[in-house]
């Protein structure tokens, strides 16, 4: 009988310490679950808030500058050189050029450097020199603008002045200011796009008898196209964007430049110089938020193209 009744307490004393046992994970489970769900509705309503507010921004500008169209017609707007807000005569294509004309031209100016660099310090330069020069070059992006256009204005401008014997204001002044701008952002993404390519590339090529340039050449660089065409499309939208850098040193004449070194006025310039002066709902005021309108959808096309370039690069 104390047999029986000795098992019986222990089997009950096992059950109820597995009971306890199971009660502590159970517990614990249900805590994980609810902090789970609380940071879950934290991300998702922070996502929320920013696509709505994103999304408020298009709507707003985009019907602020459709409403430009009631007193200006599209080809007008879009085709023609006069640019009058006192005659009524909004003509953007003088900025829509020079806008473009000065986008290419940093491109020009900074792409070759970038891609140079950024071969050099991935698979040229030693390690000491490749760790102070990648500081120093993520150092530049956190530059202010206006400090770029200051150096623009008090040294750039005068040299071309008299070098050609004039102002010295217009695109290029502008596009050497822009190109040293977005040089640091293409060099940084394509030094990682080239660090990032496998080892077998490069050993399986000078294993083939290739030298070392025809393996950075012919392997390396169009391996890593897709990267370098990212940091390319991020340096054009912020080419594109620039505002105090480039209205320091463009000279901002609403005019067709006729050369590199006439003074013109671009998208955001323009904006900048004129918002000030007009009445909101005027047509001169939804001109000058349809240019903005037009800087948006450039810049959301090319985030688009940086997803076309990195999926790609991805199935490959």
């Amino acid at each position: 009988m104390n047999t029986y009744a000795q098992q019986t307490t222990k089997t009950k004393e096992q059950s109820r310490q597995n009971r306890q046992s199971q009660k502590g994970p159970t517990r614990w489970m249900k805590l994980q679950k609810r902090q789970d769900s609380v940071m879950k509705l934290l991300f998702v309503g922070s996502a929320s808030l920013v696509s709505i507010v994103i999304f408020s921004i298009i709507l707003f500008v985009g019907v602020q500058g459709m409403r430009t169209f009631s007193g200006v017609s599209p080809i007008e707007f879009f085709f023609s050189t006069d640019w009058t807000p006192s005659a009524d005569k909004y003509g953007a294509f003088p900025f829509l050029f020079s806008t473009f004309l000065l986008t290419m031209l940093a491109i020009v100016l900074s792409v070759p450097l970038a891609v140079a660099g950024a071969v050099f310090m991935a698979k040229i330069a030693p390690k000491w020199v490749r760790e102070i020069m990648r500081p120093a070059t993520d150092l530049f992006v956190g530059i202010p603008s206006v400090v770029y256009g200051l150096i623009g204005l008090t040294v750039i401008v005068p040299f071309i002045g008299k070098v050609v014997n004039g102002t010295g204001y217009g695109i290029l002044p502008a596009g050497i200011i822009l190109a040293i701008m977005i040089l640091p952002t293409i060099l940084s993404i394509s030094e990682d796009a080239i660090r990032a390519l496998p080892p077998r590339l490069e050993e399986a090529s000078l294993a083939l008898g290739a030298t070392r340039w025809q393996t950075i050449w012919r392997v390396l660089l169009p391996a890593a196209r897709p990267g370098i065409l990212t940091g390319v499309v991020l340096g054009i939208g912020r080419a594109i964007g620039e505002t105090m850098a480039v209205f320091m040193v463009i000279g901002n004449s609403p005019q067709m430049p006729k050369s590199l070194i006439d003074s013109t006025t671009v998208l955001t310039t323009a904006i900048v110089k004129d918002m000030g002066n007009t009445n909101y709902g005027s047509t001169w005021n939804n001109a000058l938020y349809l240019m903005a309108f037009v800087l948006l959808i450039t810049s959301l096309l090319l985030i688009l193209i940086i997803r076309v370039v990195s999926r790609r690069s991805e199935v490959k």
